[in-house]
């Protein structure tokens, strides 16, 4: 018997290349997603599609019983933009933590006691340790962190009360912090479409490609190498196959538990500008200006529970690589932009 797993914003940038390694690794996918900064032509095809808002209790209750059993939901429906959670918090609270809440009920309401969750590393705000570990101090300076924060507790609590309950088979969960997810399938067929993205390395590949004038440096006078900050880039096939192995880690009775999706090591802003001028030939510009409030000098993740426990070992730990698919596939969205123009 297939087993099915439902996935919410799998017409997203990370929700995308998971429906298709779910669907290549056997399991039955079906789809939910408002299309809000989704799109339904980066769905597989061999996934079933719907639709409508992950947060509708009712209405994905609606797609849990129709579709019985659902093994797992795979939750990646949220608003991600930091700047935009801090001029508009209340829309944050609504889609992120109160829709996840109303997910978590229709799954509990149906019987799917195995979760994964989109989380972030912004939950750990500027920590004092880095790499940085699960353990970390969780102190998110950002309603982004926070709404994604929330979430996670609700999670354990539910998870807490699954098991003092001694349910037969009791909820349990999985939350994946990301760091800075990038680039894009190497065939050229999935990369991140989302309107206005702010994220570094989806910014330089749009000023490559003459989408934007240039790029703002933030801050070059940080207590790194280069005095720009450091991030821990994953490519986002690595972090699919994360969640595939996470998908089939809780199916055979794997603990609730949370683990950091990053490679371990960091690359400067800096870094990053030259390897994108490298991939595209591009020599586009950037000027350096202040810091932004709130950004830590350095993050990096501890990747050492993710290896050990879902037994994960990444393919493409490669900034070279990640900036390439990335500079490759905005080439082609703006084709495929223009000839929609």
């Amino acid at each position: 018997m297939t087993t099915t797993v439902l996935v919410t914003g799998g017409a997203g940038y990370i929700g995308s290349h998971t429906t298709r390694q779910l669907v290549q690794a056997g399991f039955d996918v079906v789809v939910v997603d408002n299309l809000y900064s989704g799109h339904q032509w980066a769905v597989d095809r061999r996934a079933r599609f719907f639709e409508l808002d992950a947060g509708d209790a009712a209405a994905v209750g609606e797609v849990l019983r129709d579709h019985s059993p659902v093994s797992a939901v795979v939750h990646f429906a949220g608003h991600i933009v930091v700047p935009e959670s801090v001029s508009n918090p209340l829309k944050y609270y609504r889609n992120n933590p109160i829709a996840s809440t109303n997910l978590i009920q229709a799954c509990r309401d149906h019987g799917v006691q195995r979760f994964l969750f989109s989380s972030t590393a912004a939950v750990y705000g500027q920590p004092e340790t880095v790499p940085v570990p699960e353990q970390a101090a969780t102190e998110p300076i950002n309603p982004y962190g926070r709404s994604k924060l929330v979430t996670e507790w609700t999670l354990a609590d539910v998870a807490h009360s699954s098991e003092i309950n001694n349910d037969e088979n009791p909820f349990r969960y999985l939350a994946l912090r990301y760091f800075n997810v990038a680039g894009a399938s190497l065939d050229t067929t999935l990369g991140q479409s989302t309107p206005e993205a702010t994220h570094l390395v989806k910014v330089a590949c749009e000023a490559a490609c003459g989408k934007r004038a240039g790029i703002q440096v933030y801050g070059t006078d940080y207590p790194t190498p280069d005095g720009t900050c450091i991030r821990d880039y994953i490519h986002v096939e690595d972090l699919a196959a994360a969640h595939v192995l996470g998908v089939k880690y809780l199916l055979d009775g794997g603990a609730s538990t949370i683990v950091n999706c990053g490679y371990g090591h960091g690359f400067s802003v800096r870094d990053v500008i030259r390897a994108v001028q490298h991939a595209s030939g591009v020599n586009f510009h950037a000027e350096e200006t202040g810091r932004r409030p709130g950004d830590p000098a350095q993050l990096v993740a501890d990747n050492t529970r993710i290896r050990e426990q879902l037994g994960w070992s990444p393919q493409y730990d490669d900034l070279e690589l990640i900036c390439r698919t990335a500079f490759d596939w905005e080439r082609k969205l703006a084709a495929r932009l223009s000839r929609a123009g």
